[in-house]
């Protein structure tokens, strides 16, 4: 009897954990126990070995290698932990910190400080650097969160170790957490989102509510603590999959009430308890901001047949004409896995669970395409359903394009039930004739060679002035002073973070890269300070690599800046562009720069105290 013949009758019954989908009144089909079997230390110890070869370049080369494909993520990450790391130590507050955008400050909340792995992680930060854990948090974020799904996939959805397998293997490694996996950890640790729906699930049989409560507002806090962007997704997939699927058992929900109306709350008080400072201090603590417009941002159609940057049928040049950037290629999948996918859909539709969860992954690659539909860059004037949900709150910051990523999980789920079905209907046949199994196998790995992933680009970073390397800074920086970096840190000049984190964060930075308010008045927010007039014309400068004309006005307003930032010194590194900087700085201050350990430097100190 195929396993899922009766569905979701019993799902996540308390008093048989192991037979999830097994009917109660008929009997279970065969399934491992929830005991470590030799199979599932080999399955997820090849999931950690293909994440450090992904990795290699990076794992290699400690202590100069840099994600290419980063852009000024790496810098920015690493600064994150590391700054987390001395909060912890030195007993500050780890939401907070005015190493960036003195003298106001950055509040970490508001940004993606992934606080749930920074914080526990400190030690390792403390004492083998922020790189260290920018690369475990990769590594370990892409294998467990394939371990997370084969577990759960192991456990609760399927009894083929091998569907399980295939099915966590893309969960983990599918194209767009490839994608992310060059800069973004808060988007490849999805290992708790797994465990949610699984606790979800188990709270609304109604076995222990009030226990399956207290469990799933604590897994709700920590992934908090990990990302509440795919967390958002996470639930908005699930939300579809749980309404497809009751909308098909109708009977079901009536018992489901109670239970939930027990649960829900109680896991929600749980999770607030935890959560309910440091959301405060995110949405109305100091320097927060109340939602980040990013503009319609929707995926164009034409993405999902195509192959991303870092899969073995990429094309570099086909991706970045359809994509924001290397990150966000997020509906990547590849024209081979769609055709699978609907062919799947059809033959499985039958099935409740799988005929739902396909039609997540249908609804969600929709939503994905934002509020109008594109084919190709051309603009259909087709609305999407995401027009309904675009100005809500919470969603209004979302990149919708990301909505695809809540397809993996039921394109997952829906290989794995597949490749059981299929490998139960090869008992039925003599293999020496029709090898169904091998031919199954075959189709997928046709299908899934294509988007598999290829190695990290990793090339060396710039290495850190002697200035900060050496300490030499100590003897220009007053307790309490700035280093004023020229130009200033952005979003597109992230170095002077890297430089801070070699010089031991022994020193404060105006301005920077972080996601903040607008201003005092206006709580939208932006990438990077509003940019006070100094800043302003000298990230114009280096833009235009063209002196800027300088008045008695500039200088007076250079000088305000500087005091407002309480800078003692302003440093500029050399290159080949630094002229044009060197010279406005020089016409501003009047004082020609002096050659420091390798940097152009302008002592100010007599200026601004």
């Amino acid at each position: 009897m195929s396993l899922h013949e009766d569905e979701l009758t019993a799902l996540l019954e308390p008093d048989a954990p192991d037979t999830p989908l097994a009917d109660p009144a008929k009997p279970a089909p065969e399934r491992a126990g929830r005991r470590w079997t030799a199979s599932d230390v080999g399955i997820m110890a090849g999931y950690l070995f293909f994440a450090l070869v992904l990795y290699s370049g990076l794992w290699l080369n400690l202590s100069h290698g840099y994600l290419w494909n980063s852009a000024s993520d790496q810098n920015l990450w690493e600064w994150f932990f590391d700054v987390t790391a001395r909060n912890v130590a030195h007993w500050q507050n780890p939401l907070t910190t005015g190493l960036q955008n003195y003298p106001l400050s950055v509040n970490m909340m508001a940004n993606t400080a992934m606080l749930g792995l920074s914080v526990p992680m400190t030690p390792i930060t403390l004492l083998f650097g922020p790189t260290v854990t920018w690369a475990i948090a990769l590594t370990g974020g892409i294998a467990g969160t394939a371990a997370a799904w084969y577990w759960v996939f192991s456990r609760h959805l399927v009894s083929s170790r091998v569907g399980a397998g295939i099915g966590g293997a893309f969960c983990g490694f599918a194209p767009s957490m490839i994608s992310h996996g060059n800069a973004h950890p808060n988007f490849v640790a999805w290992f708790v989102l797994p465990f949610i729906i699984v606790r979800t699930i188990r709270l609304v049989q109604g076995a222990h509510p009030v226990r399956d409560g207290v469990i799933l507002g604590l897994l709700v806090a920590y992934q908090i603590f990990l990302g509440e962007e795919p967390l958002l997704i996470g639930v908005l997939a699930f939300v579809i999959f749980g309404v497809a699927y009751l909308v098909s058992r109708r009977v079901e929900v009536r018992a489901m009430l109670r239970p939930a109306a027990i649960g829900l709350p109680i896991a929600a008080a749980v999770a607030l308890v935890i959560v309910a400072y440091p959301l405060w201090w995110q949405f109305f603590g100091p320097q927060s901001y109340q939602a980040l417009q990013h503009g319609p941002s929707g995926n164009d159609t034409a993405a999902f047949t195509r192959f991303a940057t870092a899969s073995i049928a990429g094309d570099p040049t086909a991706a970045a004409d359809i994509s924001m950037n290397r990150t966000e290629e997020n509906a990547f999948f590849g024209w081979p896995l769609i055709v699978l996918m609907i062919m799947v859909s059809i033959w499985l539709w039958r099935s409740v669970v799988a005929r739902s969860l396909a039609i997540s992954m249908f609804l969600m690659a929709w939503l994905s395409t934002g509020v109008q539909l594109v084919v190709a860059h051309n603009q259909t004037g087709f609305p999407g359903p995401w027009k309904l949900l675009a100005d809500k709150p919470l969603f209004e910051s979302l990149l919708e394009s990301r909505l695809a990523m809540g397809c993996v999980f039921a394109i997952g789920g829906l290989l794995a039930i597949a490749t059981e079905r299929v490998f139960a209907a090869a008992k039925e046949f003599d293999e020496r004739k029709l090898p169904i199994r091998l031919v199954w196998l075959g189709a997928v790995v046709a299908v899934l060679l294509p988007i598999a992933p290829t190695a990290y680009l990793v090339k060396d970073r710039p290495q850190t002035p002697q200035f900060f390397a050496d300490g030499t800074w100590r003897q220009y920086v007053e307790p309490g002073g700035t280093v004023v970096t020229v130009p200033l840190p952005g979003s597109g000049e992230s170095e002077p973070l890297h430089w801070q984190m070699d010089a031991g964060l022994g020193f404060s930075m105006p301005e920077g890269y972080f996601v903040g308010p607008t201003s005092s008045t206006d709580k939208r927010g932006r990438y990077g300070a509003s940019g006070r007039p100094l800043a302003t014309m000298l990230d114009n400068v280096h833009q235009t690599g063209t002196a800027a004309p300088v008045s008695d006005t500039d200088r007076a307003s250079a000088l305000a800046d500087l005091r407002y930032w309480r800078a003692d010194v302003l440093v500029l590194i050399p290159r080949p562009d630094d002229d044009a900087l060197r010279t406005t700085v020089e016409l501003l201050l009047r004082k020609p720069a002096t050659v420091v350990d390798g940097v152009w430097l302008w002592d100010v100190r007599a200026l601004t105290h």
